[in-house]
């Protein structure tokens, strides 16, 4: 049981969650310091990082709250520079910004003809550069030089693999994080450090602030057509849960898949594998 144990413990890490106080990342925060990390909760919902920090501290875990906003690099920037300044050290970065968007989503009142270019723009640097490129661009620069490596988790998308209709940006830019993975895997493998690993988790359906509006109906809090359509098309017939996300983390952050890169994990309770029929 030790060894077990042992394999999945980060005490002694210190973890990066962007995005740490969306619904996703708060359960990604806690499971990282109930695993041992001290986790800093990067995000721009300050009020949010600050309550994050207070629960992970009286549950005995170590966190801190550092503001960052993905579309501006000099806060990503300011941010690493905190980490560094209080632990030390980066070992885990994990980027979970993201998200769909009103703006960027086909409807009857918005035709894929008339989004705008600078709409499409936003989702993109939203998912893809600030959402994994430019602080993987950051914090990788002070990665590289650990003596252990470390583990950079890209969040994807099951939507990276089988486009939804009707966010085509958002289909893009999840399409393009996957194979930022699989290159920036390689590129530090091979140019500067064998043990800094790069992987990504690719959720099906949970239910946040971003979606919800796709998925539940505002007024009589039904499931839309649309969110109907998801869980008969999931085997699980339900929508995934935040906290199932964790024990697919803790492995790509932990020893225990120190052989593991550029690789992408499906978590959507079977919808990748149903043909509907």
């Amino acid at each position: 049981m030790n060894y077990q144990k042992n394999l999945f413990d980060l005490t002694g890490k210190v973890a990066v969650v962007t995005g740490g106080a969306g619904i996703l990342g708060t359960a990604m925060v806690k499971g990282l310091a109930n695993a041992g990390a001290s986790v800093a909760i990067a995000d721009m919902m300050t009020d949010k990082a600050e309550e994050l920090k207070k629960q992970v501290e009286n549950s005995g875990g170590k966190a801190l709250a550092v503001f960052m906003d993905v579309f501006k690099k000099e806060t990503i920037q300011t941010c690493a520079e905190k980490v560094v300044g209080t632990w030390g050290k980066v070992d885990i970065l994990v980027n979970a910004v993201g998200g769909n968007m009103r703006q960027v989503t086909t409807s009857p009142e918005l035709s894929f003809f008339d989004i705008k270019p600078e709409d499409f723009q936003r989702i993109i640097d939203l998912n893809l550069l600030g959402g994994a490129i430019i602080p993987s661009q950051i914090f990788g620069k002070i990665m590289v030089s650990n003596p252990d490596g470390g583990s950079i988790i890209n969040i994807a998308s099951m939507n990276a693999f089988r486009p939804l209709t009707r966010i085509p940006g958002y289909s893009a830019a999840k399409s393009a994080v996957v194979n930022f993975t699989q290159w920036l895997a390689v590129h530090f493998a091979q140019e500067y450090n064998p043990k800094l690993r790069v992987n990504a988790i690719a959720p099906g359906f949970f239910l946040t602030e971003q979606n919800r509006y796709l998925l539940i109906d505002e007024q009589s809090g039904e499931l839309t057509q649309r969110g109907k359509t998801i869980i008969a098309h999931t085997p699980m017939g339900r929508f995934g849960e935040p906290d199932e996300i964790i024990g697919a983390l803790i492995w790509l952050a932990s020893d225990a898949s120190k052989f593991v890169t550029g690789i992408v994990i499906p978590i959507d309770g079977g919808f990748s594998a149903y043909s509907g029929v």
